[in-house]
């Protein structure tokens, strides 16, 4: 059987599962999709054009697996602001030419896509972006509140009505109209119904999400006035306005201000938070995939920009991909795009054969929806979450947050952005640092060879912050997710919140898929908080102390090695090095300190992180390392053993000459054996001991008579090949201390 015919029997297979996953997913689209176009002052069967749209344009030409498109979240304040502000108190007017803003917004994240400019998302700082959304997140409540408690009338800036809130709940008890009190009545118990939803334990509950739960009992409430004969007691102008016939009435872009500054402006904005939201969001979902695939968004931009595109024409909103619906998504067993199509085709079914009934919902009802997902975007607990990696993050987001809210989304991320830069400049006492560095490659990626294939390593210069990450994620990208990684930032003096919440995204996708990523290199870079995403940096010598006060996830892993080995951990620095001025190795090297110390009680077996210095002046190069040191119990022979032609100039300059051991060809071939007694040398390498050596990979291994010395790399260790380094030391150590070498 073909891998073609196989994906085809696994897509038929998958279908049931895909139509359900489609279906609940509707359930949730529809009242949003009504209430985002409600809440951006667009008439409501806009919301519900985008979601068909997107899901049936995305879920043919899509780059992603899993993910839901629609109206979003993020642009409701933009499409508000662009209604109102084009239309110049003509609210139809003002959408019509949104219409042609989306239209044009759309044909640039196409070109977005073909320029490969998926990557955009990384240059935002990712605190700025929780500012961003958390603004967003207000601008819904602020105005959905006021038309939640009945007040549709409610007009006036963010600020303003997040201010006349008191006034609005006020107003509810000043000899209001029968209307109003009906109306508040059902946006409070419809935003009851979404705040406890999750804590109703029964299962059968569950099968319908609370958005439709809404939808069926304020339905359901005007059925009962119809039942009764009784007079529905709200106004027409307190229900959603759904036109009889939707295709007649379909609305169409209007291109006359295409040209004019306010026209431009909306543009650029609707594109840029598009494009930011829709990014973010693919790659949360990514995680959420069962199946740890990674999409191309890239393709995914192209096909959200031509529904946006389209969706525009024919009187829709923007198309986005959506976090809570693709969520809900994978929860109920989608596997593929199809999943997508269906909640599309799902909606066009409920617009034709619903209309009366969806003519019956109250605007306070789908208000009640957006309050509550605008409280989620901005509630108190991100602050907190923010406060928590830095002192720092508190600065960056505030300042997007309130920018936003007192001017607009694109001042609001560019002034996020420049505080961020201002931040990272200001730890760092230096500007040159990245003006010098930006455009220099600082990422080398390579294969270590080694007996099982060998790790990837990845090294990283100069710093990795919003403005560069791109350029480690390129790298990363490349390598199977289920290879082995060593990415190195010893020779990073500084790291960024956004990089190293990156980095934990892609160390989750790689473990799901078998393989690993471990982060070497930052335990001297210190930290504010302890927090995995806190920013890092490098300290400067006289810091020594700090080492250790905010661990690294390697230092913590160094640290339970320690304890499961019911041996120390010192991660402090310790300038007593030298005992290692013996071996030949460290001859003619600086060795300032040791570090990240582990030790067993009987002080026989030491492991450290070394750095040291050789060359000088432009030619001095500093080099970090792990390191085992062993004390013997016995006097063995001086000697040097590495492989064959890596240090053999340097252990030839020294006087040092390749010994050969008889009747082990391999063993000579593959190795280069030195030392000042050879014969004694010979005695030592017992059959025993060379077949050990030639069945583990390569160490350098050196004897001053009285202690052994190992190391593997010219690099930090991984824990994992720390690991392997102690169990192979302590193995060597038991071989050349045996009674059968008892008499050398």
């Amino acid at each position: 059987m073909t891998p073609k015919t196989s994906r085809s029997k696994s897509f038929v297979k998958a279908l049931p599962k895909n139509l359900f996953s489609g279906f609940v997913v509707s359930l949730i689209a529809l009242p949003l999709g009504l209430g985002l176009a409600l809440a951006s002052e667009a008439p409501p069967i806009s919301g519900i054009i985008a979601a068909v749209v997107g899901g049936l344009v995305v879920s043919i030409l899509g780059g992603s697996n899993v993910t839901i498109t629609g109206p979003g979240n993020g642009l409701v304040i933009v499409l508000l602001g662009a209604i109102t502000t084009l239309g110049e108190g003509d609210m139809y007017q003002g959408y019509l030419f949104t219409l042609a803003a989306i239209v044009i917004s759309g044909i640039l994240m196409l070109l977005l896509g073909f320029l490969k400019m998926g990557r955009l998302a990384d240059f935002f700082p990712a605190s700025a972006i929780e500012g961003m959304l958390a603004a967003i997140g207000l601008g819904i409540l602020s105005k959905q509140f006021h038309i939640m408690v009945g007040n549709n009338e409610a007009s006036g800036s963010i600020i303003a009505l997040l201010g006349k809130i008191p006034l609005a709940i006020f107003t509810l008890f000043q000899n209001p109209d029968n209307s109003m009190l009906v109306a508040a009545a059902i946006g409070i118990i419809s935003l009851l119904i979404m705040v406890f939803y999750s804590k109703i334990r029964n299962p059968y509950f569950h099968l319908v999400p609370a958005p439709m739960w809404i939808l069926i009992l304020s339905i359901g409430f005007s059925y009962f006035f119809v039942w009764t004969d009784s007079p529905y007691p709200m106004s027409s102008e307190y229900l959603v306005n759904i036109p009889d016939d939707a295709i007649s009435n379909m609305a169409f872009p209007d291109f006359s201000k295409v040209l004019e500054q306010d026209f431009i402006l909306v543009v650029l904005a609707i594109t840029l938070i598009a494009s930011i939201e829709s990014l973010l969001s693919i790659k949360a979902v990514d995680k959420l995939d069962p199946l740890s695939r990674r999409s191309n968004v890239n393709k995914d931009l192209k096909a959200l920009g031509l529904a946006t595109t389209l969706s525009g024409l024919v009187g829709g909103l923007n198309v986005v991909t959506v976090i809570a619906r693709s969520s809900v998504n994978v929860n109920n067993g989608a596997t593929n795009r199809s999943a997508n199509s269906f909640h599309a085709l799902f909606l066009v079914l409920f617009v034709l054969l619903f209309q009366d009934q969806l003519r019956r919902i109250p605007l306070a009802a789908l208000a009640a929806i957006l309050v509550f997902t605008g409280y989620k975007l901005a509630t108190p607990k991100t602050l907190q979450k923010v406060a928590k990696i830095g002192k720092e993050q508190i600065v960056i987001f505030l300042a997007t947050l309130l920018t936003t809210l007192f001017t607009n989304l694109i001042t609001g991320i560019t002034v996020g952005i420049f505080t961020t830069f201002a931040i990272h400049v200001f730890m760092n006492k230096s500007i040159s640092l990245f003006l010098s560095h930006i455009s220099k490659p600082n990422v080398l990626m390579f294969k270590e060879q080694g007996n099982v294939g060998g790790n990837f390593y990845v090294s990283v210069k100069y710093f990795c912050n919003f403005l560069n990450f791109y350029k480690l994620k390129n790298k990363l990208d490349v390598i199977p997710e289920k290879e082995n990684v060593i990415l190195d930032f010893s020779l990073c003096s500084f790291v960024d919140h956004t990089a190293m919440e990156g980095l934990e995204n892609y160390t989750d996708t790689f473990a799901k898929k078998g393989g690993t990523i471990e982060i070497i290199g930052l335990d001297k870079h210190g930290a504010d908080s302890i927090h995995p995403f806190a920013i890092r940096k490098v300290l400067p010598i006289n810091k020594l102390k700090q080492i250790g006060r905010y661990f690294t996830k390697r230092q913590g892993l160094l640290e339970s090695t320690a304890k499961e080995l019911k041996w120390t951990y010192n991660a402090k620095k310790n300038k007593k090095t030298e005992f290692l001025t013996s071996f030949v190795f460290f001859k003619r090297r600086q060795i300032p300190y040791i570090y990240n110390t582990l030790s067993d009680k009987k002080g026989k077996y030491n492991l450290f992180d070394i750095e040291f210095t050789e060359g000088a002046f432009i030619a001095r190069e500093v080099v970090k390392t792990t390191v085992v040191h062993m004390q013997l119990e016995t006097e063995i022979p001086v000697f040097t053993l590495d492989k064959e032609g890596l240090l053999d100039f340097k252990y030839n300059l020294a006087g040092f000459k390749d010994i050969d051991i008889e009747h082990h060809p391999d063993f000579n071939k593959r190795f280069y054996l030195s030392g000042e007694k050879a014969e004694d040398i010979k005695m030592l390498f017992t059959d025993e001991l060379i077949l050990f050596l030639e069945s583990h990979p390569y160490y350098h291994i050196e004897s001053n008579g009285s202690s052994l010395l190992i190391l593997k790399k010219e690099r930090l260790l991984s824990v994992t090949e720390i690991k392997a380094m102690l169990y192979f030391s302590k193995q060597l150590c038991e071989l050349v201390s045996s009674k059968v070498l008892v008499h050398l």
